[in-house]
Order: C-alpha cells, then structure tokens, then sequence
C-alpha cells in the first residue's frame, strides 16, 4: 500500500487555495462585465408583451373615455332641451364621471405619441388648462364677455369654430375640451367653500333666463362635446391600428423609454409640480385643475392611478405584464420599491382632503406629502431606466 503524505497535501492545498481564489474572482469579474451590457440590454421577446399591454391598456383606457364623453352628451343634450336643477346635475354628474377614465390616460403624453404629436395631437384640445372665462361666456362684472355673447363676430357656432378659436391669442383662452365643459355646467367658482353654481336657467329659451343667449349656450356646450367625443375617438383608432403598429415595431428600448418617460414626466414636472406644487404656492384656486366643479382632488388621484396601471400592467379588464416585470427580472428589489412608491402616492393623493382648493389652505401637510411621493417615484423611475441603459431626460 503507498503511503500518503497527508500533511503535505493539506500544504499543498494552503499554497494554492489563495492562487485559486483569485482565479475565480478573476474569471466572475469578467463574467459579469462580459454580461452587464446583455443584461442591460432590452430584447424585442421580452418587451414584446410589455408592449402589447401597454397598448391594450391605452386602447381601453380611451375607449372608457369615450364611451364616457357620449354618455355626457346625452345628458347636455337633455339639459338643452329641457333645462331645469335635475338635469343640470345629471350633466355634472356625467362629467365628473367622464373625468375617471381620461385622467387615467395622461400618462400616454410627453412622447409625442397621439395624444401630444407636435402637428396633429389634441391633447390642448381636450383637455388645456387654466382657461379665461371670459374668453368663453360671461364672467362675474363682465356680463357681455366671451364668444357666446358675440353674435356679430362668430354668427354661427359649431364645432369647426371653436376648434380654430382654441388657444387663439393666447394659451388660456380656452374654447374647447373637458374644462370649457366644466365651465359650462358650473360656472365661476366664486364659493371658497364650495364648487361654481350656475343656474339651469342659463340655458332656457323660454324667456326666464336672467342672462343673454341661452340658445348660443346650448349650441356652444354641445359643439364642445361633439369636439371631445371626436378628438377622443380619434385617439381610439390610433391605437387600434396605425400608430399601435409603429409603436410595437420600435426598437425595444425605445419603447420602454416612452413608457418610463410617460410615467416619470406625469410623476414630477406635471403632477407635483405644475398641477399640484404652483396651487399649493399660490393658495390660489384659480391654480388648480378643475378650479369650477372642484373635481381636483380626483383628477390627481387618477393621475397617479394611471402611472401605476401602466407600471403593473393592469386596467380593467386588462392584465398582463408590465415594466415591473421587466425590472423584477434585473433587480427585483427596484422592482418592488418603485411599485410600493407608486401605491404609496395614490394613497397619499387619496388622503388630502376635498376640495382641493381648501386643503392647499388647510391641510398643506397632505398635499405636500402627495408631491413628496410623486418627486420620489419620479427619481426613482430615472434609476429604472439607468437598470436599462435609457438616458431619461425629465424636467
């Protein structure tokens, strides 16, 4: 039997073991720098279904918008015919309801996708903000005011004219979308407590109205509403077919970075800057989104709603994969802090108390701890896109 020298094996192995260890760590940090450009590197398999819920999602989400603005000019049609406290409400109430899906859609801009595209987009259409109301109708000392009381310059009122008159000389002169509507129905907010009170009877044409051209008013009410209705079915097609084919064919990173970019710009410059930081500087109502119905509150929830949807991959119906699957499969822990910054803002928006205009005199705490969390998600959405190699350029 040959005889083993067990203690000059054990040496053997001491002499070589530290040699070993530092070819192994050799051999992973090639590895890993061989891989870290794959890894950051977006396949068009894996993003392919990213795309296509997204897509989906978009699709759905402007489909409700619509089915919700036809829904609201059958109740302004009503309030035209016969104007009275119940079918005003009802048309108030369809607007506050058409409000739900569309600001879950606003984190489909900043792209230049449909919505915004520099040479046909509608989203200054739809939905352009802060408005001059005397641009429109009558404002409080100003009773003539506004294209309505100006027969002689625009005889004939319909949807072509306020379309070319929208944004005409200046940007808050307003004459379309969602908050010339809003306008419409409500009125000047002048209660600091409360929403705009406009009275039904603005619209009767049986000689009881207190103000002039209840007529021209019904016209102009349902030209907007035929304008939304368009603009929004518009928006529909594009992503059923057309732009939806281009988007799903883009280079993969160039994909994800119109989503990302979709969702960090709503997150920062947008919602906690814009929207939400410049009223709550001000105190000023008049800085705040839907200032006439003192629908803001809501419009901020469904804001930060609709960059969750598009993180989680999720609407409705809808339910698929989203961005977080993308960045749990390189970093789940980024993955799942990004998602819990998401739920943590909506819950933040859910929590400042209504109406808007009151809790950025109020109740401050909340509506800064609201863009606190959008300013941290937004952060945190840029080191989303650093994982994938996207230069993310945000205000």
């Amino acid at each position: 039997m040959a005889h083993v020298d067990i203690e000059s094996g054990f040496q053997y192995y001491a002499c070589m073991k530290p040699r070993l260890l530092g070819i192994l760590a050799a051999l992973t940090l090639a590895c890993s720098t061989t891989d870290d450009p794959e890894d950051a590197s977006l396949s068009a398999d894996e993003v392919a279904p990213v795309a296509e819920t997204y897509a989906q999602i978009v699709a759905a989400s402007y489909t409700d918008s619509r089915t919700a603005a036809e829904a609201l000019e059958l109740a302004l049609d009503a309030l035209v015919a016969d104007p009275s406290e119940a079918t005003l409400e009802a048309a108030r109430q369809a607007w506050l309801d058409a409000r739900e899906p569309y600001g879950q859609t606003e984190v489909y801009r900043f792209y230049d996708g449909p919505i915004d595209n520099p040479d046909d987009g509608p989203e200054g259409q739809l939905n352009a903000w802060p408005m001059d109301e005397a641009y429109v109708d009558y404002v409080d000392g100003a009773p003539d005011s506004g294209i309505i009381n100006d027969a002689t310059t625009y005889p004939t009122i319909d949807a072509a004219l306020l379309a070319s008159l929208n944004e005409a000389g200046g940007e808050t002169n307003i004459s379309t979308g969602y908050h010339a509507i809003e306008f419409l129905l409500w009125g000047q907010d002048m209660n600091p407590d409360g929403p705009g009170a406009r009275a039904a009877s603005d619209y009767a044409t049986d000689g009881s109205s207190t103000v002039d051209n209840p007529e021209r008013r019904g016209a102009y009410v349902l030209a907007a509403a035929e304008l939304l209705i368009s603009d929004l079915s518009g928006l529909e097609a594009a992503w059923a077919s057309g732009y939806v084919d281009e988007f799903n064919s883009a280079d993969p990173q160039e994909v994800v970075r119109r989503i990302l970019l979709g969702m960090g710009s709503l997150s920062g410059a947008e919602l906690a800057g814009e929207r939400m930081n410049v009223a709550l500087e001000t105190m000023d109502q008049e800085d705040e989104h839907s200032c006439f119905s003192d629908n803001t509150h809501r419009d901020i929830i469904n804001n930060a709603r609709g960059i969750e949807n598009v993180y989680l991959g999720r609407y409705g119906e809808v339910d698929g994969p989203g961005i977080y699957d993308l960045v749990a499969a390189r970093d789940p822990s980024l993955a799942d802090r990004l998602r819990d910054e998401l739920a943590a803002s909506v819950a933040a928006a859910e929590a400042i108390p209504a109406p808007f205009d009151r809790a950025i005199v109020d109740h401050r705490e909340a509506v800064q701890a609201t863009i606190d969390a959008l300013r941290l998600q937004a952060d945190t959405i840029v080191e989303v896109a650093t994982l994938f190699e996207i230069n993310l350029a945000l205000e």
